[in-house]
């Protein structure tokens, strides 16, 4: 969570209408000159944007050129780089591009941009999205509840967290997959890029799935399906286009990576981070544990624990400032909650109330009305602020998970120890090569442990036992 009073906009959102959150919307940097080139306020919702004009300009400007060269011009409405480490890029329907600092962080030169550009792009031109979605595309994105919560659990909170994960990113076919591979390599050789290195980034895409084995968190090659020969499929591809140019087409390596030097790379600690079970926000000066064993995705607009076979989930998110008796009925009718037991208790110095209840809704899967989860919730005011722990699992494993949840709230407490508080992010730092160096040696001299060699050796594109020249960027990550 980068604020908890940030307001949550969109009824795709839907966690925010628990409460009466915060009146202060997320903020949106200026649209574009065009009509409809704002970002969707449920991406910002989910992601946050990215405080980086340099890289925002940037990728206005490349889209903005691609765009005119486009089949259709009309249809692309704007770009915005949004502030997640998760390594992705999307197109939504109404015609926005997004990319997220984790994926630029990948990049080794703006031909590989300059690809994934054209090809969210061909979403966009070949209205994949529309053919395929007419509401609205972002529901949660990047959420892992979908993939670790069980049906029936995943409809309580109001159904908020199947609205929260049910569409979650566009997943396109093969035959759409394919024609926008060939829009990319057409559209980044129009405006005067290699499209070969859009099938070399494909690989390092396919890297860093392998070695984090993120399952549950969408990136780039789960929400665009890959093949076997997709790779050579763009490598033909971007010959005949280079072919037809008639001249040599960029790549301009070291322009980029000069770009992204100092980007935020991994997790913000300051907007929360996970270290040993337990959740630190250094901002907003608290911390609490999460489950052993348990999954966790932090967003802007809420942080969500997830029993890993999808049994149970406590999800933390702003409640208001309106009074904790005002906040607990408000909860109550919101979950639909039947005969909910409301009880005042101390939190480690904070005014609380536990609420307990069973929800009332229809089954999907039966049609039939009845209870679909039982609660545990915890309202928690610390300061002018109040915050939410909804704790939630089916009727008949309560009893097993019930402890967990109160664990959890009740171990909420301040944040004061200086080491967590003061907690920095790593960045991409942009580095020279001595002649004879492999990038392995390159990165000992630059004092990366070790086991970060091949997380590391990912990130640039290259192998660790790779001969560099003199002169020669790299990345490495530090503080």
């Amino acid at each position: 969570m980068q604020l908890l009073t940030t307001s949550v906009l969109g009824a795709s959102t839907a966690l925010a209408l628990l409460f009466p959150l915060a009146d202060s919307p997320a903020p949106v940097r200026p649209a574009l000159p065009v009509q409809g080139a704002q970002p969707d306020p449920a991406v910002i919702a989910q992601f946050g944007l990215l405080d980086n004009a340099k890289l925002q300009n940037y990728i206005d400007q490349k889209g903005m050129q691609m765009g005119r060269v486009s089949d259709r011009p009309a249809d692309v409405k704007g770009f915005t780089v949004v502030d997640s480490p998760i390594i992705n890029a999307f197109a939504t329907p109404d015609g926005h591009v997004y990319f997220t600092r984790g994926i630029l962080a990948y990049f080794n030169d703006e031909a590989q941009f300059s690809g994934v550009l054209g090809h969210e792009i061909g979403h966009i031109t070949a209205r994949h999205g529309q053919k395929q979605q007419t509401r609205s595309t972002i529901a949660g994105i990047g959420m892992i509840l979908g993939s670790v919560i069980a049906p029936r659990v995943m409809q309580s909170v109001g159904g908020v967290v199947q609205q929260g994960v049910g569409l979650g990113l566009l997943k396109y076919g093969r035959d759409a997959e394919n024609e926008a591979d060939v829009l990319g390599v057409k559209y980044s050789s129009k405006i005067g890029y290699d499209p070969a290195h859009m099938a070399d980034f494909f690989l390092t895409l396919s890297r860093t799935e392998q070695q984090s084995g993120a399952a549950g968190v969408p990136t780039f090659l789960s929400t665009h399906p890959n093949s076997a020969d997709r790779y050579q499929r763009v490598k033909k591809l971007a010959v005949t286009a280079e072919q037809q140019a008639g001249r040599q087409l960029s790549i301009n390596r070291d322009q980029y990576l000069r770009l992204i030097d100092g980007l935020a790379y991994g997790d913000n600690p300051r907007e929360g981070y996970v270290e040993n079970s337990v959740f630190y926000h250094p901002d907003l000066k608290f911390q609490f544990p999460i489950p052993q064993g348990w999954q966790s995705q932090n967003t802007p607009s809420q942080f969500q624990m997830a029993e890993p076979n999808g049994k149970a989930a406590i999800i933390l998110l702003p409640a208001g400032n309106k009074g904790l008796d005002e906040t607990a009925q408000a909860l109550a009718q919101q979950l639909n909650l039947q005969s909910p037991q409301a009880q005042k208790t101390t939190i480690n110095g904070f005014p609380a109330i536990a609420i307990q209840g069973d929800q009332v809704g229809q089954d999907q899967q039966t049609g039939q009305q009845g209870i679909t989860a039982r609660t545990l919730s915890y309202l928690i005011q610390d300061g002018q602020s109040i915050y939410a722990f909804v704790g939630l699992t089916s009727p008949a494993a309560f009893e097993t998970y019930a402890p967990q949840f109160q664990r959890t709230a009740q171990g909420y407490k301040r944040l004061t120890d200086a080491a967590k508080l003061n907690k920095q992010p790593e960045r991409v730092r942009i580095r020279t090569a001595k002649a004879g160096q492999t990038l392995a040696s390159a990165l000992a001299a630059n004092g990366i442990p070790s086991k970060r060699y091949e997380e590391l050796a990912i990130l640039n594109g290259m192998k660790t036992t790779d001969k560099m020249t003199s002169g020669q960027l790299f990345k490495v990550v530090g503080k």
